[in-house]
């Protein structure tokens, strides 16, 4: 059962490097206020974000709906998505979080972004330029970034899973 999961998780992964966006990928001020607000309200009670929420959040930083894949990804991912939402709410230290570079990782990993939030400038372009090695890259940084592994240019998270 747990390598079928594996699986199925590596194929949404791997696909998700030939999505091409439709509209910009990076978030504007505009945008990140609205997830922000929608982190506030979302997390004020202090229990876990439900599905409806994280879509919510997940869309106001895209700015546009998002992908089933996405979808996909929240559903099997939606607890540690909640725990690491409410902690990187709750949390305020300098430096680059550890949630927002998986984040940027599981949703637009074959653009490379994640590694350019970590300062790591031309491997974002190479990775932009081959689609996160056709989504190998991508599923290595992913386990990198969720071990701890992969840390930003300048030194450690500030936030942490």
């Amino acid at each position: 059962m747990l390598s079928l999961y594996l699986l199925l998780v590596v194929s949404f992964f791997s696909m998700s490097s030939f999505v091409s966006p439709s509209k910009s990928i990076v978030p504007n001020k505009e945008r990140t206020d609205k997830a922000m607000e929608l982190i506030k309200s979302a997390t004020a009670d202090g229990t876990g974000l439900s599905y409806k929420e994280i879509v919510g959040i997940v869309s106001a930083m895209k700015g546009d709906k998002i992908s089933l894949r996405d979808k996909i990804v929240i559903k099997l991912t939606r607890k540690k998505l909640s725990t690491a939402i409410i902690n990187a709410a709750g949390s305020s230290s300098d430096g680059k979080s550890q949630v927002t570079a998986l984040l940027l990782c599981i949703f637009l990993g074959g653009l490379g972004i994640h590694r350019f939030y970590l300062g790591y400038t031309w491997q974002g372009i190479v990775q932009l330029l081959t689609l996160g090695g056709l989504g190998i890259w991508v599923l290595i940084d992913l386990v990198r970034i969720i071990t701890g592994d992969l840390k930003p240019k300048d030194g450690e998270y500030g936030k942490t899973l």
